[in-house]
């Protein structure tokens, strides 16, 4: 699958993979036959056309979800953008990644993906249109997206980050609680919920990474990028 060439590229032979799906302006350089052509990931759209709040909701799922190109045929592809770190994640069958849009490289083809609201992962935030509008307040105050990218199933994804990776392990009796702009992926069986840490009065007009936090409990792991520097 992806092979790490350094901590900012990542190397991939295409017909072993399957295809691969990378955020569009990913590719480095690539030799022998491969072909690229546009690609959706299934609930990216399909709101849009809808009004009121399900518009809305639409609206803001098509428009916080990166553009993706799907390389297929026999060769091998280099990827990387921007000069950040990357990290490589081997999916395990029963196990679920949900990474931000902006800080998911590529991911091989043949792995289930959906767009998913930020408040659907746990808690008592609720998914559907409510917990996304919940997510959307949330998201103006910390800079996280109202949406996420979910992956499951058999292959291997590669993650982007600013300043490099911790990985923090969630399992123990207490959550592992993370400023939601540092936040770049949970994988495994890992539950998140958004919470305040300051009153909404303290909170409105500060823009805050600290004024409200992620809390992910279950059992998994949590990457953190080394910075709050939003991709």
């Amino acid at each position: 699958m992806f092979e790490k060439v350094n901590g900012k590229v990542v190397k991939v032979d295409v017909g072993m993979a399957g295809g691969v799906v990378a955020r569009s302006g990913a590719m480095l350089f690539y030799t022998g036959n491969v072909a690229f052509a546009p690609h959706q990931i299934p609930g990216a759209q399909g709101m849009g056309g809808m009004g009121g709040l399900m518009g809305l909701a639409g609206r803001a799922m098509a428009g916080e979800h990166e553009r993706t190109m799907l390389a297929q045929g026999n060769g091998e592809v280099h990827y990387g953008f921007a000069g950040l770190e990357v990290h490589v994640v081997h999916m395990q069958p029963g196990a679920t990644l949900r990474v931000e849009a902006s800080r998911l490289l590529a991911n091989t083809a043949g792995l289930q993906s959906s767009v998913v609201s930020v408040m659907s992962s746990g808690g008592g935030g609720g998914g559907g249109l409510m917990g996304a509008l919940r997510g959307a307040a949330s998201g103006a105050l910390t800079g996280q997206g109202m949406f996420t990218t979910q992956l499951s199933g058999q292959g291997s994804a590669v993650l982007l980050a600013h300043g490099g990776f911790l990985e923090l392990q969630v399992g123990g009796p207490n959550p592992v609680v993370v400023d939601p702009q540092a936040f770049v992926a949970a994988y495994g069986n890992v539950q998140t919920e958004l919470k305040a840490a300051l009153s909404w009065r303290d909170a409105v007009g500060r823009g805050s990474g600290e004024a409200m936090q992620l809390h992910c409990a279950g059992q998994g792991v949590v990457y953190v990028q080394a910075s709050e520097e939003k991709l």
